[in-house]
């Protein structure tokens, strides 16, 4: 960030001296005011629920402009990162900051396709959990156990350490997914394959059983691997934030990572493709394709409490440039597979049409969003939505761990600690009287 010729001044009404504070620019977007000597120069803080209007730090990872709808991973727009990358060249652009060359290309992916199995012992441990156990609860304490493993990358201010936790976690979270699902559904854990690539490796891990040979169909590969790459980052949202925050303590980053898992966890966040399904499905078992215009009338009245899941974002004031993307891979997934007639997602593209034709959802710009898409291509392929959100938390631990290395780099990064608006109690005693 550079300092701009220009200044903020905070002034008061009751007649406190005024406070001059810093300008500094970014190379996009919105200049930041610099608050960090408010409370010395004034004794007061700032009041920002949400952090809607606050930089918690500075960032060359992601960039997003929610006007005109445009993601860019360290530069590149994500549309021709899905359209001419694969996942774990995205995996080296986020880390290292470019794309790789022909040499690193294959050095990368060699290096992580080599780690992806797990110690033996992880399926003891997988164990101790219920059969029925939500799959984001097995895998906060699966990723969050790799540290009792690999004592060997757990100091976070070592820089080997981190790129060695590195490659373990890009490496081995798509097998730890995939024995989650495994014991859910009883079957025999799959070991990876170092000769499939990254997404085809997981679907035979998902799919795959002993009885006979798996084999990878390219197309559902290309769609998870696109699911992958647009879900690697997106800048500093709830999950990225927790990691930073859990990061900052100098905790391990299988820990500050197990952290991320947990916070993606929420429907509001991670769980918004989980809760698209559902909806789905709720208006499916109401009677189906027919009864999509009273469901939208629903969400149309307030008073209703219905909700349309999968639409608009919060970031996204224009179409969400993922969803473009996703929308594709869907109708290839779709047509791949022979469902085009399958009764939920006919039902999926007749709330797509009224979502983009009626006005009312038009003029509030809620457009399909990537949850949308994403969610019906997982199901398609035959992942179970309770598990979606464990394929998100598989896609986005890359930019957990670009966005955590650079927390540690960065020679103003101190431990998180915000403020707050105290409104309870004041001080007061004990009666005289009280006591147990």
């Amino acid at each position: 960030m550079k300092l701009v010729d220009n200044k903020a001044t905070l002034s008061f009404s009751n007649g406190s001296p005024s406070v001059d504070m810093p300008v500094y620019a970014g190379s996009i977007g919105p200049d930041v005011i610099d608050i960090r000597k408010l409370y010395a120069q004034t004794g007061m803080f700032t009041y920002d629920p949400g952090f809607l209007s606050t930089a918690s730090c500075q960032s060359a990872i992601t960039y997003i402009d929610g006007d005109k709808g445009e993601l860019l991973y360290r530069g590149y727009p994500i549309e021709q990162l899905a359209t001419n990358c694969d996942y774990l060249d995205t995996c080296y652009l986020l880390l290292n900051g470019d794309l790789p060359n022909d040499k690193q290309r294959g050095d990368f992916h060699k290096l992580v396709i080599n780690h992806t199995m797990v110690n033996e012992q992880m399926q003891f441990f997988l164990r101790g959990f219920r059969r029925d156990a939500h799959p984001m609860a097995v895998l906060t304490g699966l990723v969050g156990g790799l540290s009792a493993f690999y004592h060997d990358s757990t100091d976070i201010n070592n820089p080997e350490h981190r790129h060695v936790a590195a490659i373990r976690l890009i490496a081995k979270m798509p097998t730890l997914v995939a024995m989650a699902y495994k014991y859910g559904v009883g079957q025999p854990y799959m070991y990876p394959k170092n000769d499939l690539s990254y997404s085809g490796n997981f679907l035979r891990m998902m799919f795959g059983t002993p009885c006979e040979e798996y084999k990878v169909n390219p197309v559902l590969e290309r769609a998870l691997d696109r699911i992958f790459i647009l879900h690697a980052d997106h800048e500093q949202n709830a999950s990225t934030s927790t990691v930073r925050l859990c990061g900052s303590s100098g905790t391990n980053p299988f820990a500050a990572i197990a952290a991320g898992v947990a916070c993606l966890w929420g429907p509001a966040h991670g769980g918004a493709n989980e809760a698209c399904l559902n909806m789905l499905e709720d208006i499916q078992r109401q009677g189906g394709v027919a009864k999509v215009g009273e469901f939208m009338e629903k969400v149309k009245d307030k008073n209703s409490g219905v909700k349309l899941m999968g639409f608009g974002h919060r970031v996204y004031k224009n179409y969400d440039p993922r969803a473009k993307l996703m929308q594709e891979t869907c109708d290839e997934v779709l047509k791949e597979l022979g469902l085009e007639n399958d009764p939920l997602f006919k039902l999926a593209k007749e709330l797509e049409r009224i979502a983009l034709e009626d006005e009312y959802f038009v003029s509030r710009k809620l457009y399909p969003n990537v949850d949308f898409y994403s969610g019906i291509v997982q199901r398609a392929i035959g992942i179970p939505v309770n598990l979606f959100t464990g394929i998100f938390a598989l896609a986005r631990t890359v930019g957990w761990i670009a966005q955590l290395n650079e927390m540690i780099s960065d020679p103003e990064y101190k431990i998180g600690r915000p403020r707050q608006l105290f409104t309870g109690a004041e001080r007061r005693d004990v009666p005289a009287g009280f006591k147990r």
